[in-house]
Formats: C-alpha cells, sequence, structure tokens
C-alpha cells in the first residue's frame, strides 16, 4: 500500500525527504551533544539525550507508516493529519487536535 497522496497533500517521495532531512539533522544534533565534553553524569545532558532518541524513534516509525500506507494518517481519530503539520513536523503521530487533547 502506497501513501494516499490526495489524503495527505504530500507525495510519498517528499514525505520520504523530509523524514530522512529530520533524521539526518537529529543524528547530528546526538553527535554533537556526544562531542559536547560535557560529563556523563549532567542530567541535562541526559535528558537531551533521551529526547534525541525519542524523536529519532519517533522518526522511524513514521518510515514504516510510510510503507505501510498509514502514513499522514491521525492514530487517534483516523482522521489526515493536514500536509502543513507534516511539513513541520514530518514524524507527527496525530493531527493537532487529537494531540492537543492528549496533553
Amino acid at each position: 500500500m502506497s501513501l494516499d497522496v490526495t489524503r495527505t497533500g504530500l507525495h510519498p517521495h517528499e514525505a520520504r525527504q523530509r523524514l530522512e532531512h529530520a533524521r539526518a539533522s537529529r543524528l547530528a544534533q546526538a553527535q554533537a551533544l556526544d562531542e559536547s565534553g560535557r560529563g556523563a553524569d549532567d542530567p541535562l545532558l541526559s535528558d537531551q539525550k533521551n529526547a534525541m532518541k525519542q524523536i529519532l524513534d519517533e522518526i522511524a516509525e513514521a518510515f514504516a507508516r510510510l510503507e505501510d500506507g498509514t502514513y499522514g494518517t491521525c492514530l487517534v481519530c483516523a482522521k489526515p493529519i493536514p500536509a502543513e503539520r507534516l511539513e513541520i513536523l514530518p514524524y507527527t503521530r496525530h493531527c493537532v487536535t487529537c494531540r492537543l487533547s492528549s496533553s
């Protein structure tokens, strides 16, 4: 199954490029954290590394959704996620309404 361009407004190739860019950016940030010279016992460094790992996991999940044809569909309400939201946050799992209601 492939990404339904009419539901998301994004072409599968464009979605993949956005996800690849997000992954490369986060990997570069993670490397910069590793090279920061701060000690491993620094709680801020630990929190930043954990946040980066979580985002990288979300990006991996988004690649899987792209492959199985569910990319761009909110995991809560099953409605299409607006293309504008996917452009800003290509690995998002939720539409704004569902994200705000779960906060």
